[in-house]
């Protein structure tokens, strides 16, 4: 069924009376749905008003069979982090002035659910993906890209060909943390991860911690400890931790969302921190800056990395075929939570 019939059968506004009030040809409201090359600032802001106006929207399906919906796939493991919602604040950005609208999707780290997600999503003719924390590796990486433009936030792949990778630099950022708590005196620093067997940026911040310990002289004491990522696994992995007969005296933590969570449980045990626990978290949200939190933080950037991985997805869409691998360099953010 085409989009004008489609739209008479429904009796929705069709593309011919949007002509019409515009003034202009189907045409020219036909290059203006399709963002094409060469149109002008003042058509397209003639027929967008006639299209307001109206109360126009292209049918989705009816676009999917000409090529393309407008419409861009985002998978998040979760909803829980408040980093994703910095992520999203950054593709919103990017997407502001154009017509394409990211959908999402929850895979709770779950790779069955992940490429669930992603097959529902290349069904209904998404013209792209974002994957964001994957838990998947080249191989289905590959076979995503082959089948539609993809872009993967927060996965290490600098030999990938056939999509695009936005990061920080996971591994310096790691560092950071590791060499402020030590320069502010924590001598048994340890950190908390999560358990995951294809995460490769929490390789890569292992991989820090580590090389920062031994660079610091304090190899000796280098304690990864990994736990699941639910509220009740990482109150249990800090009592451990914490309550054991040689506890850390500083703990680096992979995230913000678990570092609040360890906040809270010192807390509850009655250690003072800074003084007998240093706390630095990872992704500088916004609840670092709490006053009940005062949380130092590892910043990566997290609107700009939303931002970039839309802005590298629609040049994906458009025709681009060389891969990009774009880095940001992480900062630290000292709050009271390390004795800064």
């Amino acid at each position: 069924m085409t989009e004008k019939a489609a739209e008479k059968k429904t009796g929705r506004v069709t593309i011919r009376e949007v002509a019409d009030d515009a003034g202009v040809s189907v045409a020219a409201v036909s290059k203006v749905l399709r963002d094409a090359y060469g149109v002008s600032d003042a058509l397209r802001s003639k027929v967008r008003a006639s299209m307001a106006r109206l109360g126009y929207r292209p049918l989705a399906a009816a676009r999917g069979m000409r090529g393309q919906t407008y419409t861009l796939g985002l998978v998040l493991p979760d909803l829980r982090n408040p980093f994703f919602a910095d992520i999203m604040v950054g593709v919103n950005n990017a997407l502001e002035r154009t017509q394409y609208r990211p959908l999402i999707g929850i895979s709770e780290s779950s790779v069955t659910n992940e490429m669930a997600i992603v097959e529902s999503m290349m069904d209904r003719q998404m013209d792209g993906i974002i994957l964001i924390g994957s838990t998947e590796d080249r191989n289905n990486h590959e076979k995503i890209a082959a089948a539609k433009p993809l872009v993967t936030i927060g996965h290490h792949d600098p030999e990938a060909h056939s999509f695009d990778t936005v990061n920080n630099n996971d591994q310096q950022g790691a560092m950071l943390a590791v060499k402020h708590l030590a320069a502010n005196g924590y001598k048994s620093i340890a950190m908390l991860s999560l358990i995951s067997g294809t995460s490769t940026i929490l390789s890569q911040r292992e991989l820090g911690y580590r090389r920062a310990m031994i660079e610091v002289g304090l190899s000796k004491n280098i304690n990864v400890v990994q736990a699941p990522q639910t509220l009740r696994e990482v109150q249990l992995a800090a009592r451990r931790m914490l309550g054991g007969s040689n506890p850390p005296d500083a703990i680096f933590c992979w995230t913000d969302f678990i570092a609040l969570e360890v906040i809270s449980v010192a807390t509850e045990m009655g250690i003072k921190i800074p003084e007998d626990l240093g706390i630095v978290g990872y992704d500088n949200t916004v609840y670092c800056d709490f006053a009940q939190n005062g949380l130092s933080s590892i910043d990566q950037s997290g609107e700009l990395l939303g931002l970039q991985a839309a802005r590298l997805l629609v040049e994906r869409i458009k025709g681009r075929k060389q891969a990009e691998h774009f880095v940001v360099t992480p900062r630290l953010v000292a709050r009271r939570s390390s004795r800064s």
